[in-house]
């Protein structure tokens, strides 16, 4: 992936100096929050129809409509990254990248887009969500509208899961980006609302839509980047479609040495995850990523 010398987002916040911290609440990371018992899964995706509204109208602001107004927290300045880190300088230029990318996108549909924070962090970290641990893998938090990573889950996902490159890193990045667009759009708020409304299998398979199409904004970023700046180099694909199959979840219980239970699903299968990435980065297209409403994912 070519991204040396291209520009570094100033929203990275750098923790890993610091010890763990606690807060109340909820989380959804990529791998899956639920599996270390922090509770609901804020980030799970109430998809439009179960409110009886088109699942399209949710996107209809990137077509002209309006946007939701999101909450946004004062923020503190960031303690930045030393200079000379190379993987942080890496984590801030993908940044960046998607910045650019959805402020156009945001733009285009009339709407201004309220960039993310990234958080550098080791082992644990408070967020507005609750305790954040490495051990859920990345994740994002719509309570204060930060990106969490520590950087060590970049080497779980080389020598454990199977898919090392620069170019799976940066999908890593821009999935979790792909929640905070979900978030302003007003999606995570709704489900937020709907909690305990539905039955866990009914949230599960909701989950699995928001995680697609997650994946499938991170396909939009990687195209939109190549037709800008021509980012990616040979292999690059196949790196990201190789780590979204890697952490379907299929591949992750069948890992794990347990059965596979479809049921159990909350951000869907390998094969369900490289579709939609690469719709994305097929189409380019926000409403090519409307997972609520293929009847087939």
């Amino acid at each position: 992936m070519k991204w040396e010398g291209n520009r570094e987002s100033d929203n990275v916040e750098d923790r890993r100096a610091d010890g763990g911290g606690f807060g109340g609440g909820g989380i959804g990371g990529l791998l899956g929050g639920r599996s270390i018992g922090i509770g609901t899964i804020v980030v799970a995706l109430l998809g439009g129809w179960i409110f009886g509204i088109n699942p399209l109208t949710l996107l209809s602001m990137l077509s002209g409509g309006g946007a939701p107004t999101a909450q946004v927290q004062q923020q503190t300045p960031a303690q930045r990254p030393p200079a000379d880190d190379r993987m942080a300088r890496f984590v801030a230029t993908v940044l960046a990248d998607t910045e650019d990318v959805w402020k156009e996108v945001f733009t285009k549909g009339g709407a201004t887009y309220q960039e993310p924070r990234l958080v550098l962090f080791r082992g644990a970290t408070q967020t507005a969500c609750g305790q954040g641990q490495a051990a859920m893998g990345p994740f994002y938090c719509p309570g204060d509208q930060k990106v969490y990573i520590d950087l060590g889950f970049y080497e779980t996902l080389t020598k454990r899961l199977g898919a090392p490159g620069d170019f799976a890193q940066a999908y890593v990045i821009a999935h979790e980006v792909g929640h905070h667009v979900q978030n302003l759009l007003g999606i995570s708020g709704k489900m937020d609302q709907m909690r305990g409304r539905v039955s866990k299998a009914e949230y599960n398979a909701l989950s699995v839509r928001l995680e697609l199409q997650a994946d499938c904004f991170a396909g939009l970023w990687a195209q939109k980047a190549q037709t800008s700046r021509q980012i990616l180099e040979q292999g690059d694909v196949e790196e990201a479609m190789n780590a979204a199959a890697k952490i379907g979840d299929d591949a992750l219980q069948r890992g794990s040495g347990g059965a596979v239970v479809p049921e159990s699903f909350t951000h869907g299968t390998s094969a369900q995850r490289q579709r939609w990435f690469d719709t994305g980065l097929k189409t380019g297209s926000v409403k090519a990523c409307d997972t609520f409403s293929a009847r087939n994912l």
